[in-house]
Protein backbone atom coordinates (compact mmCIF):
# COMPACT_ATOMS: atom_id res chain seq x y z
CA UNK A 1 0.00 0.00 0.00
CA UNK A 2 2.82 2.44 0.96
CA UNK A 3 4.58 1.75 -2.36
CA UNK A 4 1.36 2.38 -4.23
CA UNK A 5 0.71 5.66 -2.47
CA UNK A 6 4.31 6.71 -3.10
CA UNK A 7 3.88 5.95 -6.79
CA UNK A 8 0.66 7.91 -6.98
CA UNK A 9 2.19 10.77 -4.99
CA UNK A 10 5.12 10.96 -7.42
CA UNK A 11 2.66 11.07 -10.30
CA UNK A 12 0.87 13.92 -8.58
CA UNK A 13 4.17 15.77 -8.10
CA UNK A 14 4.84 15.35 -11.78
CA UNK A 15 1.48 16.90 -12.54
CA UNK A 16 2.32 19.82 -10.25
CA UNK A 17 5.71 20.35 -11.93
CA UNK A 18 4.02 20.49 -15.35
CA UNK A 19 1.45 22.90 -13.98
CA UNK A 20 4.17 25.17 -12.58
CA UNK A 21 5.79 25.47 -16.00
CA UNK A 22 2.49 26.69 -17.42
CA UNK A 23 1.76 28.87 -14.39
CA UNK A 24 4.71 31.22 -13.81
CA UNK A 25 5.32 33.20 -10.63
CA UNK A 26 4.02 36.75 -10.82
CA UNK A 27 5.39 37.92 -7.47
CA UNK A 28 7.16 36.69 -4.34
CA UNK A 29 6.19 38.03 -0.90
CA UNK A 30 8.39 37.11 2.06
CA UNK A 31 9.83 34.24 0.07
CA UNK A 32 6.41 32.82 -0.90
CA UNK A 33 5.55 32.52 -4.57
CA UNK A 34 2.29 33.86 -5.96
CA UNK A 35 1.45 32.22 -9.28
CA UNK A 36 -0.15 34.02 -12.17
CA UNK A 37 -3.29 31.88 -11.87
CA UNK A 38 -3.71 32.77 -8.18
CA UNK A 39 -3.30 36.46 -8.92
CA UNK A 40 -5.69 36.25 -11.89
CA UNK A 41 -8.27 34.45 -9.74
CA UNK A 42 -8.20 37.27 -7.19
CA UNK A 43 -7.99 40.09 -9.72
CA UNK A 44 -10.84 38.82 -11.90
CA UNK A 45 -13.05 37.99 -8.93
CA UNK A 46 -12.65 41.48 -7.49
CA UNK A 47 -13.04 43.22 -10.84
CA UNK A 48 -16.09 41.44 -12.22
CA UNK A 49 -18.88 43.24 -14.06
CA UNK A 50 -20.76 43.51 -10.75
CA UNK A 51 -17.89 45.24 -8.93
CA UNK A 52 -18.60 48.92 -8.26
CA UNK A 53 -15.04 50.02 -7.46
CA UNK A 54 -12.98 48.42 -10.22
CA UNK A 55 -9.20 48.71 -10.05
CA UNK A 56 -6.63 48.88 -12.80
CA UNK A 57 -4.08 46.10 -12.89
CA UNK A 58 -1.39 48.45 -11.59
CA UNK A 59 -3.55 49.61 -8.65
CA UNK A 60 -4.66 46.09 -7.84
CA UNK A 61 -1.08 44.83 -7.67
CA UNK A 62 -0.39 47.20 -4.77
CA UNK A 63 -3.58 46.20 -2.96
CA UNK A 64 -2.74 42.54 -3.47
CA UNK A 65 0.80 43.02 -2.16
CA UNK A 66 -0.59 44.73 0.97
CA UNK A 67 -2.97 41.81 1.42
CA UNK A 68 -0.18 39.25 1.12
CA UNK A 69 2.04 41.22 3.50
CA UNK A 70 -0.66 41.06 6.16
CA UNK A 71 -1.00 37.32 5.60
CA UNK A 72 2.80 36.98 5.91
CA UNK A 73 2.65 38.80 9.24
CA UNK A 74 -0.16 36.51 10.45
CA UNK A 75 1.92 33.48 9.52
CA UNK A 76 4.96 34.96 11.26
CA UNK A 77 2.78 35.30 14.37
CA UNK A 78 1.81 31.61 13.86
CA UNK A 79 -1.88 32.43 13.69
CA UNK A 80 -2.26 29.59 11.19
CA UNK A 81 -1.29 27.14 13.95
CA UNK A 82 -4.04 28.19 16.34
CA UNK A 83 -6.59 25.40 17.02
CA UNK A 84 -9.45 27.80 16.24
CA UNK A 85 -7.96 28.59 12.81
CA UNK A 86 -7.23 24.96 11.99
CA UNK A 87 -10.74 23.86 12.99
CA UNK A 88 -12.47 26.56 10.96
CA UNK A 89 -10.29 26.11 7.89
CA UNK A 90 -10.53 22.31 7.89
CA UNK A 91 -14.29 22.49 8.37
CA UNK A 92 -14.65 24.78 5.35
CA UNK A 93 -12.30 22.68 3.24
CA UNK A 94 -14.19 19.50 4.12
CA UNK A 95 -17.45 21.14 3.13
CA UNK A 96 -16.13 22.37 -0.21
CA UNK A 97 -14.30 19.10 -0.95
CA UNK A 98 -17.57 17.17 -0.86
CA UNK A 99 -18.51 18.57 -4.27
CA UNK A 100 -15.37 17.00 -5.75
CA UNK A 101 -15.82 13.66 -3.99
CA UNK A 102 -19.28 12.91 -5.32
CA UNK A 103 -20.35 11.97 -8.81
CA UNK A 104 -22.36 15.03 -9.84
CA UNK A 105 -23.10 13.48 -13.24
CA UNK A 106 -24.77 10.57 -11.43
CA UNK A 107 -26.96 12.97 -9.46
CA UNK A 108 -27.92 14.77 -12.65
CA UNK A 109 -28.80 11.49 -14.38
CA UNK A 110 -30.97 10.45 -11.44
CA UNK A 111 -32.60 13.87 -11.41
CA UNK A 112 -33.50 13.67 -15.10
CA UNK A 113 -34.84 10.17 -14.59
CA UNK A 114 -37.13 11.42 -11.82
CA UNK A 115 -38.35 14.14 -14.17
CA UNK A 116 -38.99 11.75 -17.06
CA UNK A 117 -40.85 9.30 -14.80
CA UNK A 118 -43.02 12.11 -13.45
CA UNK A 119 -43.68 13.47 -16.92
CA UNK A 120 -44.72 10.00 -18.10
CA UNK A 121 -47.05 9.59 -15.12
CA UNK A 122 -48.68 12.94 -15.79
CA UNK A 123 -49.23 12.08 -19.41
CA UNK A 124 -50.15 14.26 -22.38
CA UNK A 125 -53.21 15.79 -20.69
CA UNK A 126 -51.04 17.76 -18.28
CA UNK A 127 -51.99 19.11 -14.87
CA UNK A 128 -55.16 20.68 -13.53
CA UNK A 129 -55.84 22.93 -10.56
CA UNK A 130 -59.29 22.30 -9.17
CA UNK A 131 -61.49 23.26 -6.26
CA UNK A 132 -64.35 21.08 -5.10
CA UNK A 133 -67.07 20.66 -2.53
CA UNK A 134 -67.46 17.10 -1.25
CA UNK A 135 -70.33 15.61 0.70
CA UNK A 136 -69.26 12.12 1.77
CA UNK A 137 -71.65 9.17 1.40
CA UNK A 138 -71.01 6.34 3.89
CA UNK A 139 -70.49 2.93 2.26
CA UNK A 140 -73.44 1.42 4.15
CA UNK A 141 -75.75 4.38 3.57
CA UNK A 142 -79.34 3.38 2.74
CA UNK A 143 -81.38 4.93 -0.06
CA UNK A 144 -82.98 7.54 2.19
CA UNK A 145 -79.58 8.72 3.50
CA UNK A 146 -78.17 8.93 -0.02
CA UNK A 147 -81.21 10.88 -1.18
CA UNK A 148 -80.80 13.32 1.72
CA UNK A 149 -77.13 13.94 0.89
CA UNK A 150 -77.98 14.39 -2.78
CA UNK A 151 -80.71 16.91 -1.91
CA UNK A 152 -78.25 18.85 0.26
CA UNK A 153 -75.73 18.97 -2.61
CA UNK A 154 -78.46 20.09 -5.01
CA UNK A 155 -79.20 22.97 -2.64
CA UNK A 156 -75.49 23.93 -2.55
CA UNK A 157 -75.31 23.67 -6.33
CA UNK A 158 -78.32 25.98 -6.69
CA UNK A 159 -76.60 28.55 -4.46
CA UNK A 160 -73.49 28.33 -6.64
CA UNK A 161 -75.47 28.84 -9.82
CA UNK A 162 -77.09 31.87 -8.20
CA UNK A 163 -73.66 33.45 -7.77
CA UNK A 164 -72.66 32.59 -4.23
CA UNK A 165 -68.89 32.33 -3.59
CA UNK A 166 -67.49 28.84 -4.29
CA UNK A 167 -64.68 29.06 -1.73
CA UNK A 168 -66.99 30.25 1.05
CA UNK A 169 -69.46 27.43 0.45
CA UNK A 170 -66.56 24.96 0.33
CA UNK A 171 -65.29 26.16 3.71
CA UNK A 172 -68.77 25.91 5.16
CA UNK A 173 -70.00 22.62 3.71
CA UNK A 174 -67.18 20.51 2.18
CA UNK A 175 -66.14 17.38 4.07
CA UNK A 176 -62.72 17.23 2.39
CA UNK A 177 -59.54 18.44 4.10
CA UNK A 178 -59.22 21.03 1.33
CA UNK A 179 -62.21 22.89 2.81
CA UNK A 180 -59.80 25.10 4.79
CA UNK A 181 -58.34 26.30 1.47
CA UNK A 182 -61.74 26.97 -0.03
CA UNK A 183 -61.81 23.52 -1.62
CA UNK A 184 -58.62 24.05 -3.64
CA UNK A 185 -56.62 20.86 -4.19
CA UNK A 186 -53.71 22.48 -6.03
CA UNK A 187 -52.00 21.10 -9.13
CA UNK A 188 -52.80 17.42 -9.71
CA UNK A 189 -52.79 14.92 -12.54
CA UNK A 190 -55.19 12.11 -13.38
CA UNK A 191 -53.44 9.23 -11.59
CA UNK A 192 -53.44 11.12 -8.30
CA UNK A 193 -57.21 11.12 -7.92
CA UNK A 194 -60.09 8.67 -8.37
CA UNK A 195 -61.09 8.11 -12.01
CA UNK A 196 -64.49 9.83 -11.66
CA UNK A 197 -62.85 13.01 -10.39
CA UNK A 198 -60.15 12.98 -13.10
CA UNK A 199 -62.70 12.45 -15.87
CA UNK A 200 -64.72 15.50 -14.87
CA UNK A 201 -61.63 17.66 -14.21
CA UNK A 202 -60.19 17.11 -17.70
CA UNK A 203 -63.58 17.65 -19.37
CA UNK A 204 -64.06 21.20 -18.04
CA UNK A 205 -62.86 24.50 -19.44
CA UNK A 206 -60.91 26.87 -17.18
CA UNK A 207 -63.39 28.75 -14.98
CA UNK A 208 -66.21 26.24 -15.68
CA UNK A 209 -68.11 24.49 -12.88
CA UNK A 210 -69.41 20.93 -13.07
CA UNK A 211 -72.79 19.58 -12.13
CA UNK A 212 -72.89 17.35 -9.03
CA UNK A 213 -71.23 13.99 -9.74
CA UNK A 214 -70.55 10.79 -7.81
CA UNK A 215 -67.22 9.16 -6.90
CA UNK A 216 -66.24 6.44 -4.47
CA UNK A 217 -65.95 9.15 -1.79
CA UNK A 218 -69.33 10.76 -2.23
CA UNK A 219 -70.87 13.54 -4.26
CA UNK A 220 -68.85 16.48 -5.61
CA UNK A 221 -69.21 19.80 -7.31
CA UNK A 222 -65.99 20.91 -9.00
CA UNK A 223 -64.59 24.10 -10.46
CA UNK A 224 -61.60 24.07 -12.82
CA UNK A 225 -59.32 26.91 -11.79
CA UNK A 226 -56.49 26.37 -14.28
CA UNK A 227 -54.69 23.81 -16.46
CA UNK A 228 -51.17 23.50 -17.87
CA UNK A 229 -48.62 21.16 -19.39
CA UNK A 230 -45.79 19.86 -17.23
CA UNK A 231 -42.92 22.39 -17.32
CA UNK A 232 -39.47 21.64 -18.84
CA UNK A 233 -36.78 19.93 -16.78
CA UNK A 234 -34.93 23.16 -16.01
CA UNK A 235 -38.02 24.53 -14.26
CA UNK A 236 -38.05 21.63 -11.77
CA UNK A 237 -34.32 20.90 -11.54
CA UNK A 238 -33.72 22.57 -8.15
CA UNK A 239 -36.76 21.02 -6.50
CA UNK A 240 -35.88 17.56 -7.85
CA UNK A 241 -32.32 17.93 -6.54
CA UNK A 242 -33.71 18.93 -3.15
CA UNK A 243 -36.00 15.90 -3.19
CA UNK A 244 -33.10 13.59 -4.04
CA UNK A 245 -31.01 15.19 -1.27
CA UNK A 246 -33.71 14.24 1.22
CA UNK A 247 -33.62 10.71 -0.15
CA UNK A 248 -29.87 10.45 0.53
CA UNK A 249 -28.67 10.72 -3.08
CA UNK A 250 -25.32 12.18 -2.01
CA UNK A 251 -24.34 9.03 -0.14
CA UNK A 252 -24.98 7.01 -3.28
CA UNK A 253 -23.11 9.60 -5.37
CA UNK A 254 -20.08 9.23 -3.08
CA UNK A 255 -20.14 5.47 -3.58
CA UNK A 256 -20.39 5.89 -7.36
CA UNK A 257 -17.44 8.31 -7.28
CA UNK A 258 -15.40 5.87 -5.17
CA UNK A 259 -16.14 3.04 -7.62
CA UNK A 260 -15.07 5.22 -10.55
CA UNK A 261 -11.81 6.26 -8.84
CA UNK A 262 -11.10 2.69 -7.80
CA UNK A 263 -11.28 1.64 -11.43
CA UNK A 264 -9.09 4.60 -12.53
CA UNK A 265 -6.41 3.58 -10.03
CA UNK A 266 -6.65 0.03 -11.36
CA UNK A 267 -7.16 -1.45 -7.92
CA UNK A 268 -3.74 -0.19 -6.76
CA UNK A 269 -5.35 1.58 -3.81
CA UNK A 270 -7.72 -0.06 -1.38
CA UNK A 271 -11.29 0.96 -1.99
CA UNK A 272 -11.67 2.38 1.53
CA UNK A 273 -8.57 4.57 0.94
CA UNK A 274 -9.56 5.89 -2.47
CA UNK A 275 -11.61 8.88 -1.35
CA UNK A 276 -9.09 9.94 1.28
CA UNK A 277 -6.32 9.85 -1.29
CA UNK A 278 -8.41 11.70 -3.85
CA UNK A 279 -9.15 14.32 -1.21
CA UNK A 280 -5.42 14.81 -0.67
CA UNK A 281 -4.96 15.56 -4.39
CA UNK A 282 -7.77 18.09 -4.82
CA UNK A 283 -5.52 21.17 -4.69
CA UNK A 284 -3.16 19.73 -7.33
CA UNK A 285 -5.90 18.40 -9.63
CA UNK A 286 -8.34 21.30 -9.52
CA UNK A 287 -6.93 24.86 -9.78
CA UNK A 288 -10.29 26.43 -8.87
CA UNK A 289 -10.37 24.42 -5.64
CA UNK A 290 -6.76 25.33 -4.85
CA UNK A 291 -7.46 29.03 -5.35
CA UNK A 292 -10.63 28.87 -3.27
CA UNK A 293 -8.78 27.22 -0.40
CA UNK A 294 -5.92 29.72 -0.64
CA UNK A 295 -8.41 32.57 -0.63
CA UNK A 296 -10.18 31.24 2.44
CA UNK A 297 -6.91 30.46 4.23
CA UNK A 298 -5.58 33.96 3.61
CA UNK A 299 -8.93 35.57 4.37
CA UNK A 300 -9.12 33.97 7.80
CA UNK A 301 -5.58 35.09 8.61
CA UNK A 302 -6.24 38.58 7.26
CA UNK A 303 -9.24 38.99 9.54
CA UNK A 304 -7.41 37.77 12.64
CA UNK A 305 -4.24 39.80 12.14
CA UNK A 306 -6.14 42.97 11.10
CA UNK A 307 -8.37 42.67 14.13
CA UNK A 308 -5.33 42.34 16.38
CA UNK A 309 -3.17 45.01 14.78
CA UNK A 310 -5.80 47.59 13.73
CA UNK A 311 -9.51 47.15 14.40
CA UNK A 312 -9.56 45.91 17.99
CA UNK A 313 -6.53 47.98 18.86
CA UNK A 314 -8.13 51.20 17.63
CA UNK A 315 -11.44 50.50 19.29
CA UNK A 316 -9.89 50.05 22.75
CA UNK A 317 -6.92 52.43 22.62
CA UNK A 318 -8.50 55.28 24.60
CA UNK A 319 -5.23 57.19 24.97
CA UNK A 320 -4.46 56.76 21.27
CA UNK A 321 -7.92 57.95 20.26
CA UNK A 322 -7.66 61.02 22.49
CA UNK A 323 -4.22 61.89 21.12
CA UNK A 324 -5.36 61.35 17.50
CA UNK A 325 -8.45 63.52 18.10
CA UNK A 326 -6.46 66.41 19.58
CA UNK A 327 -4.01 66.28 16.67
CA UNK A 328 -6.80 66.29 14.07
CA UNK A 329 -9.45 68.29 15.96
CA UNK A 330 -10.11 70.71 13.09
CA UNK A 331 -11.31 67.81 10.93
CA UNK A 332 -14.24 67.25 13.29
CA UNK A 333 -15.41 70.88 13.54
CA UNK A 334 -19.19 71.33 13.85
CA UNK A 335 -21.21 72.78 11.00
CA UNK A 336 -23.39 74.30 13.76
CA UNK A 337 -23.17 74.44 17.58
CA UNK A 338 -24.02 71.37 19.65
CA UNK A 339 -25.31 71.04 23.20
CA UNK A 340 -23.80 68.18 25.15
CA UNK A 341 -25.71 67.31 28.28
CA UNK A 342 -29.19 66.29 29.38
CA UNK A 343 -32.80 67.37 29.43
CA UNK A 344 -34.35 66.46 32.78
CA UNK A 345 -38.16 66.34 32.73
CA UNK A 346 -39.63 66.88 36.22
CA UNK A 347 -43.02 66.54 37.86
CA UNK A 348 -42.93 69.99 39.58
CA UNK A 349 -41.18 73.30 38.99
CA UNK A 350 -39.61 73.15 42.45
CA UNK A 351 -38.11 69.74 41.65
CA UNK A 352 -36.78 71.04 38.33
CA UNK A 353 -35.00 73.86 40.08
CA UNK A 354 -33.44 71.66 42.78
CA UNK A 355 -32.43 68.89 40.36
CA UNK A 356 -30.86 71.37 37.95
CA UNK A 357 -28.89 73.00 40.77
CA UNK A 358 -27.65 69.63 42.09
CA UNK A 359 -26.61 68.19 38.71
CA UNK A 360 -24.61 71.29 37.79
CA UNK A 361 -22.35 70.67 40.78
CA UNK A 362 -21.40 67.09 39.88
CA UNK A 363 -19.65 65.27 37.00
CA UNK A 364 -21.84 64.06 34.14
CA UNK A 365 -21.13 60.39 34.84
CA UNK A 366 -22.78 60.76 38.28
CA UNK A 367 -26.07 62.27 37.05
CA UNK A 368 -28.00 59.08 36.46
CA UNK A 369 -26.92 57.47 39.72
CA UNK A 370 -27.93 60.60 41.67
CA UNK A 371 -31.41 60.71 40.11
CA UNK A 372 -32.02 57.01 40.78
CA UNK A 373 -30.88 57.12 44.41
CA UNK A 374 -31.95 60.60 45.53
CA UNK A 375 -35.00 61.49 43.42
CA UNK A 376 -36.68 58.44 41.85
CA UNK A 377 -36.83 56.50 45.10
CA UNK A 378 -39.27 53.80 46.22
CA UNK A 379 -40.43 53.17 42.62
CA UNK A 380 -41.89 56.71 42.51
CA UNK A 381 -40.72 58.20 39.20
CA UNK A 382 -40.51 61.98 39.57
CA UNK A 383 -38.02 62.76 36.79
CA UNK A 384 -37.11 61.46 33.34
CA UNK A 385 -33.68 62.26 31.88
CA UNK A 386 -32.67 62.30 28.21
CA UNK A 387 -28.90 62.58 27.63
CA UNK A 388 -27.13 63.18 24.37
CA UNK A 389 -25.36 65.46 21.94
CA UNK A 390 -28.04 67.76 20.53
CA UNK A 391 -28.01 70.04 17.53
CA UNK A 392 -30.72 72.54 16.64
CA UNK A 393 -33.86 70.68 15.61
CA UNK A 394 -33.11 67.39 17.38
CA UNK A 395 -34.99 68.21 20.60
CA UNK A 396 -37.63 70.93 21.06
CA UNK A 397 -36.72 71.50 24.71
CA UNK A 398 -33.03 71.97 23.94
CA UNK A 399 -33.97 74.34 21.10
CA UNK A 400 -36.05 76.41 23.50
CA UNK A 401 -33.97 76.34 26.68
CA UNK A 402 -30.44 76.31 25.19
CA UNK A 403 -30.61 77.81 21.69
CA UNK A 404 -33.60 80.10 22.47
CA UNK A 405 -35.53 78.94 19.41
CA UNK A 406 -39.19 77.89 19.33
CA UNK A 407 -41.27 76.48 22.16
CA UNK A 408 -40.49 73.47 24.31
CA UNK A 409 -42.43 70.21 24.26
CA UNK A 410 -43.29 69.22 27.85
CA UNK A 411 -43.94 65.58 28.70
CA UNK A 412 -47.40 64.78 30.05
CA UNK A 413 -46.23 63.30 33.39
CA UNK A 414 -43.17 65.57 33.65
CA UNK A 415 -44.24 69.01 32.37
CA UNK A 416 -41.27 70.98 33.74
CA UNK A 417 -37.90 70.67 32.04
CA UNK A 418 -34.40 71.80 32.97
CA UNK A 419 -31.21 71.42 30.92
CA UNK A 420 -27.74 70.64 32.26
CA UNK A 421 -24.57 70.65 30.18
CA UNK A 422 -22.41 72.78 27.87
CA UNK A 423 -22.68 74.26 24.41
CA UNK A 424 -19.89 73.22 22.07
CA UNK A 425 -19.76 76.10 19.63
CA UNK A 426 -17.19 74.91 17.08
CA UNK A 427 -15.46 71.69 18.11
CA UNK A 428 -16.42 68.57 20.04
CA UNK A 429 -15.22 68.69 23.62
CA UNK A 430 -13.83 65.14 23.46
CA UNK A 431 -13.22 62.35 20.96
CA UNK A 432 -16.06 60.53 22.72
CA UNK A 433 -18.49 63.04 21.19
CA UNK A 434 -17.47 61.87 17.68
CA UNK A 435 -16.14 58.43 18.58
CA UNK A 436 -17.40 56.70 15.41
CA UNK A 437 -15.62 58.84 12.79
CA UNK A 438 -12.54 59.31 15.00
CA UNK A 439 -12.20 55.54 15.47
CA UNK A 440 -12.60 54.94 11.73
CA UNK A 441 -9.96 57.55 10.89
CA UNK A 442 -7.64 56.23 13.60
CA UNK A 443 -7.99 52.72 12.16
CA UNK A 444 -7.09 54.05 8.71
CA UNK A 445 -4.00 55.74 10.13
CA UNK A 446 -2.93 52.64 12.08
CA UNK A 447 -3.37 50.48 8.99
CA UNK A 448 -1.31 52.86 6.86
CA UNK A 449 1.48 52.83 9.45
CA UNK A 450 1.23 49.07 9.75
CA UNK A 451 1.53 48.51 5.99
CA UNK A 452 4.55 50.82 5.85
CA UNK A 453 6.23 48.77 8.55
CA UNK A 454 5.36 45.49 6.78
CA UNK A 455 6.86 46.73 3.51
CA UNK A 456 10.09 47.44 5.39
CA UNK A 457 9.96 44.13 7.26
CA UNK A 458 9.24 41.72 4.39
CA UNK A 459 10.81 41.49 0.95
CA UNK A 460 8.50 41.90 -2.06
CA UNK A 461 9.55 40.93 -5.59
CA UNK A 462 7.27 41.64 -8.56
CA UNK A 463 8.04 40.12 -11.96
CA UNK A 464 6.83 42.70 -14.45
CA UNK A 465 7.33 40.50 -17.51
CA UNK A 466 4.95 37.90 -16.05
CA UNK A 467 2.56 40.56 -14.80
CA UNK A 468 2.17 41.84 -18.33
CA UNK A 469 0.77 38.46 -19.40
CA UNK A 470 -2.09 38.48 -16.86
CA UNK A 471 -5.33 37.61 -18.69
CA UNK A 472 -3.38 37.62 -21.99
CA UNK A 473 -2.08 34.08 -22.30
Amino acid sequence: MKKTLSLLASMALGMVACAQQADPVVMRVNGKDVTRSEFEYSFNKNNSEHTLDKKSLEDYVQLFVDFKLKVAEAEALRMDTLPSFIEEFNGYRSQQAQEYLIDTAFIERESRQVYENTKQNIGPDGLVNTAHILLMIPQNADAATQAGIKARMDSIYTCLKNGEDFSELARKHSQCGSARQGGVLGWIFGKQVVPEYAKVAYSLQVGEMSEPFLSSFGIHVMKLLDKKQFEPYEFHQKSIHAFLERQGIRRKAVEVKADSLYKQYGGKVKREDVLAYEDSLLESKYPEFRHLMQEYHDGLLLFEVSNQQVWDKAAHDEAGLEKFFKKNKKKYAWDAPRFKGAVVHCATPELAASVGKALKKMPEEEWRNYLQKEVNRDSLQLVHMVRGLFKIGSDANVDSLVFKQGAGKPMEKYPHAVVVGKVQKKYPGSYRDVRGPVTADYQTTLEKQWIESLRKKYKVEIYSEVLETVNKH
